[in-house]
């Protein structure tokens, strides 16, 4: 998958600098290329809940940040959050303070 593919899938207007950040983070993110497809699909499943996966300013990660109004949005983001971490075997880093999450890549 290109990385402008990528990079429309996740609502961004592809160009140089968003390519080298995504290079960045392939190159960061344990298992990529394997797990590449699910965050996509996380990012899908989580547009219902007000939530969504997005490349992290301050670190070269993708981030899954939960911007859920209700309650219940927001425990529905953390099912699908968890649900991709257990099945595909992900490891996540919570963001102190937030609620986001960095994809680090397959769990050692």
């Amino acid at each position: 998958m290109t990385y402008e593919a990528i990079l429309n899938q996740l609502g961004y207007t592809p160009n140089e600098a968003l390519a080298d950040q995504l290079s960045r983070i392939e190159k960061n993110t344990t298992g990529y290329e394997k797990i590449i497809k699910h965050i996509l699909d996380l990012h899908e499943a989580l547009k219902t809940d007000e939530s969504y996966v997005a490349m992290s300013n301050g670190n070269d990660y993708f981030k899954i940040k939960i911007d859920a109004t209700s309650d219940i949005s927001a425990s529905d983001a953390m099912d699908k959050i968890n649900h991709f971490a257990d099945k595909f075997k992900v490891k996540l880093q919570k963001v102190d303070g937030k609620p986001t999450y960095y994809i680090l890549g397959f769990a050692a």
